[in-house]
C-alpha cells in the first residue's frame, strides 16, 4: 500500500508522455523530440578528461565528503565571482548538489512543514509544485503573464495574506517563457521577501544560453538574507546526465539544507567533482561557441514557429522557444497530441507548466539543425 502523500502527485507529464514517444518509434514512427530540454551537444574535452583523470585517484572510489570537494566549492565560488560578479564564502556559503532538482526537495523538506504554504510561479517547472505536496505543504500558484512580460505581478504579492507563506520559487531566465528578470525585479523581490518574512529561492540554470548578460539574484543587495539560489552543469556545460548542481546562500540556510542532504546520500562521486572544476574554470570562448550553435538552432525554430503560425518573443533567451497558438487552437494538448499523430512532431504544451500556459507550446533548441529542417518540410507538406 502507497503513502498518502503520493495521492496529491501525479507522475512526471514527460515521464509518461516519452514513453509514449518511444513506442511510436519503436513501432517505426520518424517521431522527432523537440518536448525536452536535455542537450544533445557534447560537454568540452577538458571536462571528460578530467573525469577520466578522476578515476585514477587514490581516493577516488571512496566516500565523499557531504559538502563536496573544497576545490569544488572553490570554482563554484570563483565561477560567481566572474561572472556574476557575487562573493560566495566557499567554506559556508555552498552545497554541491547532485542536480539542482535533488536541491529542491531538499531546500522543501528543511524549511516547509506540513500545511505551510509556497508561492510557485505560473507557467513554472512543474517540479516545484509536486515537491510541494509531497511534503505536506500548500502550493500558492502566483499568475506570470505575457501582458507583464512574465514578471511577478506586485500588487498582487503585496495583497497576499503571508501569515503561512513560507518559501517562494522564482526562476529567471524564467522557464518555459525565457524572459530575464527586469531590472528592479530582483530588488523588489528581496525588499518584499523582508518585509513578508519569506525565504526566495532562484533556480538559475539557463542564465548564459543565449543570454549576454547573466545574473544571479545573490548579486543584489540584501538578497543573502533573504534569498538563496540553485545552478546547475546542465544546461550551461551541456553535463544534464552527470547531475551536478549547487546551492548558494548565507551559512544559516545551506546549512539547514545540509542536514537533509547528509541523511539522503554519501557524496558526490569524484570524479563527477573534477569533472565539474574544469567545467567551471573554462572561459567566455566556451559560452560564446556553444551560443554559436543555439543561435543557428533557434533561427530554424523560429522558422518552424512560423511556418505553423504561431508567434513567439524574438527577445527571449534560454534553451527553448515560448509560442503562442492561434486563437483557434487553444487547446494546447490537444494540439501537440494532434501534431504527434499526423506529423510525428513532439513538442511540450505549455499547460504541463500552469494555468497560464493554456494556448502555448514550448520547443526545445536541443535538436540537430537537421531534424528541424525535416520538421519545417513537414509541417509545409
Amino acid at each position: 500500500m502507497t503513502a498518502e502523500r503520493l495521492k496529491s502527485v501525479q507522475e512526471y507529464y514527460f515521464s509518461k508522455k516519452l514513453r509514449e514517444v518511444a513506442a511510436r518509434i519503436e513501432d517505426g514512427k520518424p517521431v522527432i523530440n523537440m518536448g525536452i530540454g536535455s542537450p544533445d551537444l557534447p560537454p568540452h574535452p577538458a571536462v571528460t578528461e578530467a573525469l577520466q583523470a578522476g578515476l585514477s585517484h587514490p581516493k577516488a572510489h571512496m566516500y565523499q565528503s557531504y559538502q563536496g570537494l573544497p576545490a569544488l566549492r572553490a570554482a563554484i565560488a570563483a565561477f560567481y565571482a566572474t561572472h556574476y560578479q557575487s562573493t560566495i564564502n566557499p567554506q559556508s556559503e555552498i552545497l554541491p548538489l547532485m542536480g539542482s532538482k535533488e536541491g529542491i526537495m531538499h531546500i522543501s523538506m528543511a524549511f516547509l512543514n506540513p500545511g505551510d504554504q509556497v508561492l510557485i510561479p505560473d507557467p513554472g517547472y512543474p517540479t516545484y509544485a509536486s515537491v510541494t505536496k509531497l511534503v505536506e505543504a500548500e502550493a500558492i500558484p502566483y499568475a506570470l503573464t505575457a501582458e507583464n512580460h512574465w514578471q511577478p505581478d506586485f500588487e498582487a504579492l503585496e495583497a497576499l495574506d503571508c501569515s503561512k507563506i513560507k518559501l517562494m520559487w522564482i526562476n529567471y531566465p524564467h522557464m518555459p517563457t525565457g524572459a530575464k528578470a527586469h531590472s528592479e525585479t530582483f530588488n523588489r523581490l528581496i525588499a518584499w521577501a523582508q518585509r513578508k518574512e519569506v525565504l526566495l529561492v532562484n533556480d538559475n540554470p539557463y542564465s548564459f544560453v543565449l543570454n549576454d548578460a547573466p545574473e544571479s539574484i545573490l548579486s543584489y543587495p540584501g538578497a543573502k538574507a533573504v534569498a538563496m539560489e540553485l545552478n546547475s552543469l546542465s544546461k550551461t556545460f551541456n553535463m544534464a546526465g552527470w547531475r551536478v548542481g549547487w546551492l548558494a546562500g548565507n551559512s544559516t540556510h545551506v546549512n539547514a539544507v545540509l542536514k537533509v542532504k547528509s541523511n539522503m546520500d554519501s557524496g558526490m562521486f569524484y570524479g563527477l567533482q573534477q569533472g565539474a572544476i574544469a567545467a567551471l574554470q573554462l572561459t567566455n570562448e566556451w559560452f560564446s561557441s556553444l551560443n554559436a550553435v543555439y543561435r543557428q538552432r533557434r533561427a530554424k525554430i523560429e522558422q518552424l514557429a512560423q511556418a505553423m503560425g504561431v508567434t513567439f518573443d524574438p527577445q527571449s533567451v534560454g534553451m527553448f522557444v515560448w509560442a503562442k497558438l492561434p486563437d483557434d487552437h487553444r487547446d494546447a494538448e490537444q494540439y501537440i497530441d494532434h501534431l504527434l499523430e499526423e506529423k510525428n512532431l513532439f513538442l511540450a504544451p505549455g499547460t504541463i507548466f500552469g494555468k497560464q500556459g493554456q494556448g502555448y507550446i514550448r520547443f526545445s533548441l536541443c535538436v540537430p539543425e537537421e531534424k528541424i529542417n525535416q520538421a519545417i518540410t513537414r509541417i509545409k507538406s
